[in-house]
């Protein structure tokens, strides 16, 4: 089991004090910031800093490749292994693949993007963090991991100062 990690959480009520407070600690060179919010809140990427996620190339990819083998597979059950004499037509009639190729690289790009979203959110977690129930209604959290160099107090007055109306210290 994972050592639990000191961090602080400063708890906002406005969406634009947590933003703000956000592009300030992230100013300040603190890294791994993470923030909670009711709903999805515009900015807050930028404000995080946050790169683009690697889930929709996985999508794309895997899309294309079950495009691919649809394609493939139906070549080969109607061309080669089983040929067949459908209406006349001949043994590839790529028209009539359109349909089972689009449903194939939809399937495969949609399961793969499930499976890719559970990697990178490390889901199922073993044991739910339940930080603060305001959290899921009309709160805001912005969380500081505390790094070995960082004062608790100083950061704690940081985030009072940029509007937090309470700063918890926790260890997850």
């Amino acid at each position: 089991m994972a050592k639990p990690f000191p961090k602080l959480v400063a708890i906002f009520s406005d969406p634009d004090d947590v933003l703000h407070a956000a592009a300030k600690a992230r100013d300040e060179g603190w890294r791994d910031l993470d923030m909670i919010t009711p709903y999805p809140l515009h900015g807050s990427e930028k404000a995080l800093g946050l790169k683009m996620s690697w889930v929709p190339y996985v999508t794309v990819v895997m899309g294309l490749l079950g495009a691919i083998g649809g394609y493939f597979l139906q070549h080969w059950t109607l061309a080669i292994d089983w040929k067949m004499n459908i209406g006349g037509k001949p043994p590839v009639a790529w028209q009539a693949y359109v349909p089972i190729t689009f449903e194939c690289g939809i399937l495969i790009g949609g399961i793969s993007t499930f499976v890719a979203m559970l990697i990178a959110a490390k889901l199922p977690k073993r044991r739910a963090v339940i930080l603060d129930e305001r959290l899921t209604n009309d709160q805001f959290a912005l969380i500081v991991p505390l790094d070995n160099g960082m004062n608790e107090e100083s950061v704690s007055q940081f985030l009072s100062d940029q509007g937090a109306e309470e700063v918890r210290h926790v260890e997850v």
